[in-house]
């Protein structure tokens, strides 16, 4: 009976912690490969996955987010703030220990994040129903 208890214990402790693994492949800085001309892009991510994500032209920043992943009952977010009046929350629906997918059904755009690591690049991709936006990142540390 008690090795009963102490596998179920065990278990319950480790499917916890399984819904809530943070993407360690995003730390880091990286600028996107894939932008548009006279435009660079950069995304940040410290070892507290608090990001920043901001595009400068000829010197000026022209778009800047903050970008955060925290765990709300159990389950991983994706938290943007400044883009909208309020913060947007995506809910992780996949993960693996390279990529992730998010989303926000009820956001017009996008409703659905994805990022995944491969080789040396990070990928990313924003979407809805008909449009996506791609985004490759090389590593700048």
């Amino acid at each position: 009976m008690r090795f009963l208890f102490l596998f179920l214990c065990v278990t319950l402790i480790l499917s916890c912690k399984s819904n809530t693994l943070k993407p360690t492949f995003l730390i880091g800085k990286w600028q996107r490969i894939n932008d548009k001309p006279n435009q660079i892009t950069y995304e940040n991510w410290n070892s507290s996955y608090k990001g920043s994500g901001f595009t400068l032209k000829k010197g000026d920043t022209i778009f800047k987010e903050i970008l955060t992943i925290e765990t709300i009952n159990n389950t991983l977010h994706l938290k943007v703030t400044g883009v909208n009046n309020k913060p947007t929350l995506f809910k992780f629906i996949q993960q693996t220990d390279s990529s992730f997918i998010c989303e926000n059904k009820l956001n017009e755009f996008p409703k659905k994040i994805k990022y995944w690591k491969n080789n040396s690049n990070l990928h990313a991709q924003v979407s809805n129903d008909s449009f996506k936006i791609d985004f490759t990142f090389k590593k700048l540390n």
